[in-house]
């Protein structure tokens, strides 16, 4: 099971993920963003509400509630 320890915004809607099991790397979730349709994926298109996550819940999650399986992060994860 893996969960995040630790992100920081890199640029362009990519995240620098730490991992427990040692594992980081950058996530790239522009495709993610700007291809959603669900509203609370739309949100983040702007930049600024984008970079405001924080590692809550063993995983990402921004102020409008939206968090992302720490799974699928760490298949997304490009070292």
């Amino acid at each position: 099971m893996y969960w995040v320890v630790k992100a920081e915004y890199v640029e362009n809607f990519k995240i620098r993920v730490f991992f427990n099991d040692k594992i980081e790397g950058i996530v790239d979730l522009h495709e993610m963003v700007h291809h959603d349709h669900r509203s609370i994926v739309k949100e983040l298109k702007d930049e600024k509400r984008f970079k405001k996550f924080k590692v809550e819940m063993d995983t990402i999650v921004w102020e409008n509630g939206l968090d992302l399986a720490p799974e699928f992060l760490h298949d997304k994860v490009q070292r």
